[in-house]
């Protein structure tokens, strides 16, 4: 009898203890998926750096990038399983918005509750093309601060929590940046009305805000997509206007670019269009300073 109650007390035992176990880990997957923290994911990397500045030192909250780092422009991105993923927790997806995420109703079919800040609201300082509103509206520091403001005053909406910090940070960073638009008005002032090509629509708005002559020419930026008609046109535009510019991206292909060149005798500027970079606060900041330098030698 006696053997019979201890075999039974060991069965008990075994029980209790798979229970327990079985309990801790779904306890810790439920805690791992859902740790109380205020979740922002960011579709790409401009955002990021945006929502990093502004949430700097704030209490319980997550922020993730949805894209990677290195992505660049993600106008015709797919999205990937593991986007996905870090969406489905979000309590709020912060978009630049004007067409550039077209995936963004995908995600809203999936996740019809999910909040969005759109940081492009109420900004109408836009380029109309003929596809479309031209979207890399942060390359202008004058749009980029907007956009600063717009993701601050939705964030202090959906997580009033830390909204004096998200407020705090937001004065900062806006003089910040509004101290650095009166360096690049002083020291690159002299290029305005200076005609230049843009091989890479992303600087179009950079182009409008220091008011070069500019003509942008469309490509893919990774192979050469000008015909030779087009070419001879560039070419024939920028000897009638005597440009002496030709603005690309710093990862972008150069065959275009020293063609018209050689033609013409114009430079190369390589820009950086803050599309990728690193998860540092002052990356914008560095992106625009490195411009002005490369800008300060133009002729």
């Amino acid at each position: 009898m006696k053997k019979y109650i201890k075999y039974a007390i060991l069965i008990a035992l075994a029980i209790i203890i798979v229970f327990v176990v079985t309990l801790t880990n779904r306890n810790k997957t439920t805690t791992e998926q859902d740790n109380g923290k205020f979740k922002i994911v960011t579709s790409f990397y401009p955002m990021y750096v945006i929502a990093l500045n502004i949430t700097d030192g704030a209490n319980n909250i997550e922020l993730t990038n949805m894209a990677d780092m290195n992505t660049g422009c993600i106008h015709d991105y797919t999205l990937l399983a593991s986007d996905m993923k870090k969406i489905e927790k979000a309590d709020v997806l912060i978009q630049n918005g004007l067409g550039l995420e077209n995936f963004i109703s995908k995600i809203l079919n999936n996740q019809k509750d999910l909040a969005i800040i759109d940081a492009s609201e109420n900004i109408s300082d836009f380029i109309q093309e003929e596809s479309g509103i031209n979207p890399h509206i942060w390359t202008s520091i004058t749009n980029y601060i907007k956009q600063v403001g717009n993701i601050s005053k939705g964030l202090m909406e959906k997580n009033q929590e830390n909204a004096e910090i998200y407020q705090r940070n937001t004065e900062n960073y806006i003089e910040t940046l509004t101290n650095l638009r009166k360096i690049y008005e002083v020291e690159l002032n002299y290029l305005k009305g200076k005609a230049a090509v843009c091989l890479n629509e992303s600087f179009e708005y950079l182009g409008k805000e220091l008011e070069l002559n500019l003509k942008s020419i469309h490509t893919s930026h990774e192979e050469s997509a000008l015909s030779a008609k087009e070419l001879k046109d560039v070419i024939d535009w920028m000897k009638e206007n005597k440009a002496t510019m030709i603005i690309v991206d710093r990862n972008d292909d150069l065959k275009n670019a020293q063609t018209l060149a050689e033609q013409t005798g114009a430079k190369i500027y390589k820009l950086d269009s803050a599309l990728t970079g690193s998860s540092s606060k002052d990356a914008y900041v560095s992106s625009i300073k490195e411009n002005m330098e490369v800008l300060k030698r133009a002729e």
